[in-house]
């Protein structure tokens, strides 16, 4: 699921009720590889090792040399493990929020959180298999300060409980290994993969000035009240560095700093008939300075005010099946929610998913025109920064960029060290919110076309492609917020995206007419190959997705898209009416 950006790899920060409202919308060869391996460490680099790391390596020596050793080789209560990581995220925050015109929150925030990660038995077969996947992960809060041996005890004991969970674990997988049917896909549970070692330089802690920007803000917030139909309003700036840590048993070390800074807004209303209605819009940049200027973020908010009291007013759209026009970034939306959450390499295995593209290897997937790639080493697209960017995933491994796609042709998965069949190995894309266990995930999904045309060409055949179905109209998808997909057998294969805007263009000349109430509804495999043609720009939607390894930013990158069919159905609605009481100080 798809959500505007809020943070990296920290739980949410947004409050309750926006919540609410968006989400609706490796082998270890032995004892020596710890030492023998970091000096040939594929991308080794010079610098300091920060105290932290070092604590990391030196207690992960300790854990992994020590744990089951003593035991006799028979013994299963007392398995040594195979494999042995510590990650941890260490984040540094600033938060200021404002609503209906005044400052709510203006805080500043540090946090370390350290995930240990423990693997009992062997690469084949371990204590991760099926549906055990998150019982390798253990979380505990580390201490802010470089205290080795406050270091050290923290992550003993969230080592010790690890273990504990593993081997509980490990017991339940060889008990069903030998009284369930024999597996479809029999990959083995981890992959072997090559130590890789990094440190770059820790971020620096946050430096704003809390006052300035709490006063930009809520004059920000302030530009609601011109809007009295929108009853609830969210400005917040987030700004967060964050340096991730990562040391293995295989001989990994790896430090990346992610510096980051968004604005966010968020305004509701609520049309007559009692649905609810919601716009939101994010700025996102490296640091706050990046940020666009105060005139650019108000005429923004304005637009968005006045595009919510024309919302409330607009007539609900009956349910629809014809052609349509998704702009640059609702395409980009769809392709991660439709297409994208389909090729991560976890959903090609395992009884449980539908396992929609598997198959599909080698044969086109989409018109022969179009091209899907994933890469997190790309930080801008044009002037616009990508919130998928990544130096190195959650299990130490380099980004890459992943050719998914090409003229149509479905060539690969997006690849955590989870193995498939046909793929042993990972392509840098095993991603995962603080204390989940990283799957194969989106970072910057971007798509590419050969066949594109200026906007008001594509528009022109849309209503041409109307009028040859005998549709009185096309519509025309403005602005999406989010949608969700459904990859499990046990539920139809099928995807919702929820628009924000949305218009008729009508074939006899009449004007774009504004409706409200839609979903976007179908399947995936005959969605993606009713696309006739693109635009020849790009848009962005950078957000935050959220699925079985937790919450992690994404970026997606499209063309407008012309589609020949494209089903709609009209959204929930609630029943409850406007506010009786009008809002204070409104005319």
């Amino acid at each position: 699921m798809l959500l505007p950006q809020c943070s990296r790899r920290m739980p949410h920060i947004f409050s309750g009720f926006t919540q609410r409202i968006i989400r609706r919308s490796v082998v270890c060869a032995g004892l020596g590889v710890l030492a023998a391996a970091l000096p040939a460490a594929a991308g080794a680099q010079q610098a300091a090792t920060p105290v932290l790391l070092d604590a990391m390596t030196t207690e992960l020596h300790r854990a992994f040399t020590s744990l089951g050793k003593s035991a006799a080789a028979d013994d299963t209560k007392q398995l040594p493990p195979y494999f042995l990581s510590y990650s941890v995220s260490d984040a540094d925050v600033v938060s200021i929020r404002a609503q209906y015109g005044a400052v709510v929150d203006n805080s500043a925030n540090r946090v370390r959180v350290a995930d240990v990660q423990v693997r009992l038995g062997d690469a084949k077969l371990d204590n991760t298999h099926g549906a055990h996947r998150g019982s390798a992960v253990n979380s505990l809060q580390l201490p802010l300060t470089d205290d080795r041996q406050a270091l050290a005890r923290t992550l003993w004991l969230a080592t010790n409980t690890g273990y504990g969970n593993a081997l509980d674990n490990y017991l339940r997988v060889k008990t069903e290994a030998q009284v369930r049917a024999k597996e479809e896909d029999s990959s083995p549970d981890f992959s072997q993969e090559s130590p890789q070692t990094s440190i770059g330089k820790p971020a620096p802690p946050v430096t704003v000035d809390r006052a300035a920007w709490g006063k930009r803000v809520e004059a920000l917030s302030k530009i609601f009240r011109e809007y009295p139909d929108v009853y609830r309003n969210l400005v917040m700036l987030s700004v967060q560095n964050e340096t991730d840590y990562f040391a293995s048993s295989e001989g990994s070390r790896v430090v990346t700093p992610h510096l980051q800074a968004r604005l966010v807004v968020f305004a509701m209303t609520r049309a007559e008939d009692g649905m609810d209605l919601f716009r939101a819009q994010t700025f996102e940049a490296p640091t706050d300075d990046g940020l666009p200027k105060q005139a650019e973020l108000a005429a923004a908010i304005r637009e968005l005010g006045k595009s919510l009291e024309a919302l409330r007013k607009a007539p609900v759209t009956e349910p629809f099946d014809g052609p349509a026009i998704l702009s640059g970034r609702a395409a980009a939306v769809f392709f991660h929610e439709v297409l994208g959450h389909r090729l991560e390499g976890q959903r090609q295995r395992g009884d449980e998913e539908g396992q929609t593209f598997t198959k599909e290897l080698n044969k086109a997937v989409l018109p022969s025109f179009l091209s899907v790639s994933d890469d997190p080493t790309v930080t801008t697209f044009g002037n616009t920064w990508l919130s998928g960017s990544y130096t190195y995933d959650d299990e130490g491994q380099k980004a890459r960029r992943v050719d998914l796609i090409q003229d149509g042709v479905l060539k690969t998965f997006l690849m955590s060290r989870l193995p498939i069949a046909s793929f042993a190995e990972s392509n840098g894309h095993g991603r995962a919110q603080t204390g989940r266990m990283p799957t194969g995930r989106q970072g910057n999904l971007i798509v590419t076309s050969t066949k594109s045309v200026p906007d008001a060409e594509l528009r022109k055949q849309l209503i041409e492609e109307a009028k040859k179905q005998g549709k009185p109209f096309g519509l025309y998808f403005e602005d999406i917020s989010s949608g969700f997909a459904v990859t499990t057998r046990s539920s139809p294969q099928a995807f919702q995206v929820i628009p924000l805007v949305v218009w008729r263009v009508y074939v006899d000349g009449r004007p774009d007419e504004l409706v409200r109430g839609v979903s976007i509804v179908g399947t995936p495999l005959a969605a993606m190959k009713r696309i006739l043609a693109t635009s020849d720009k790009s848009e962005v939607f950078n957000g935050e997705c959220g699925a079985e390894s937790g919450t992690v930013p994404v970026s997606a990158v499209a063309p407008a898209m012309l589609v020949s069919e494209m089903e709609t159905q009209k959204q929930a609605q609630g029943t409850a009416r406007p506010p009786i009481l009008p809002i204070p100080g409104a005319k």
